[in-house]
């Protein structure tokens, strides 16, 4: 279930890895023996959402396996910053895929390590597969179906942070609606991303009926790294779907990264919930309800919302977006 008993306002600190708590109760981050699977070194930008959401879900999927862990990387941002040839960030075994291949791949390596236990191999050494939402959701979506379908012994992450910020900031088709980017500018009656346009993978992985399904956000670590622990309890196809707001395509600061994803839970526009075999079993509460603007407004992508004209309409169709996730995952009751 999604996880977030400790209340950090009560231990005096909202450090990431809280080290005022007893040992017991810190995050795989605040302990001495994480793994620093991603290391430094890398090029990542300031405030780099998908840095963060890697190193978290990888320490924690290494902390689960004890180490037994092989990783499949699609091309993209998180690829191009950690392992610019022929130097590399990563201290686990780690497999870079084509853009659109990384789910094959990742089934691919899980098959040979099948075939090595049935000769003998005694270590059960699991695998993830990772990607952007360019490589999941649009390049990698068939792959990641077949995986699901199969029902593939991988866990496929995928850190969503809207767009290609690779190669300039284009619209994915997890880009959300009346965000501006390269391809959607602000011009015209409807600017920005087109709205009923995209898809949201975790609903259609939840129709796979797939062992596991969770959202996370960087800014609730330990309910992102539970959720990792809990996928590797699992056999089968799973999935993790974690927003990594990126501040050179939203337009915010670096020191704002946590900022936008706990507001993007706040206002319902992202859902965080956990489903298993496609019924949704928790959802992490709102906490305090927040209204979409506050979460537009700190982004570039959205200022043409605001200036020079207030499109009260638009807010208004994504505020609506934001209360029907509300109801349909009960975000506000936290089930």
């Amino acid at each position: 279930m999604s996880y977030q008993p400790i209340k950090f306002y009560q231990t005096g600190t909202f450090t990431v890895g809280n080290r005022l708590l007893p040992p017991e109760q810190r995050s795989v981050q605040a302990q001495v023996k994480r793994y620093n699977s991603i290391n430094s070194g890398h090029r990542a930008c300031q405030g780099c959402g998908e840095a963060l959401g890697a190193r978290y879900a990888i320490d924690a999927a290494m902390e689960a396996t004890n180490g037994r862990l092989i990783c499949a990387n699609a091309t993209g941002c998180l690829e191009v910053f950690s392992t610019p040839y022929p130097e590399t960030s990563w201290q686990v075994p780690w497999i870079h895929s084509l853009f659109g291949n990384t789910a094959a791949v990742a089934t691919g390596i899980a098959a040979a390590l099948k075939v090595k236990r049935q000769k003998g191999e005694r270590r059960h050494i699991r695998v993830v597969a990772q990607g952007g939402d360019g490589g999941t959701t649009d390049i990698g979506f068939g792959c990641l179906s077949g995986m699901f379908e199969r029902n593939d012994d991988v866990l496929y992450i995928c850190y969503d942070n809207g767009g290609y910020m690779n190669t300039g900031i284009q619209r994915s088709s997890a880009t959300p609606p009346a965000a501006r980017t390269a391809t959607t500018p602000a011009a015209g009656s409807e600017p920005g991303n087109p709205f009923g346009q995209g898809k949201f993978v975790p609903a259609i992985a939840l129709a796979h009926e797939i062992p596991y399904v969770a959202t996370a956000t960087v800014a609730d670590l330990r309910d992102l790294e539970a959720k990792v622990r809990r996928a590797m309890e699992f056999h089968g196809a799973r999935y993790l779907h974690i927003l990594v707001p990126c501040p050179l395509g939203w337009g915010t600061l670096p020191s704002e990264t946590i900022e936008m994803a706990r507001l993007a839970k706040e206002t319902g526009l992202f859902p965080v919930f956990e489903a298993e075999y496609g019924e949704q079993k928790s959802a992490l509460a709102i906490r305090h309800k927040q209204p979409v603007e506050a979460y537009l407004k700190p982004q570039k992508r959205f200022a043409h919302l605001f200036a020079p004209t207030l499109r009260t309409d638009v807010i208004a169709r994504l505020q609506a977006l934001a209360d029907r996730n509300i109801r349909k995952y009960r975000l506000l009751e936290g089930m």
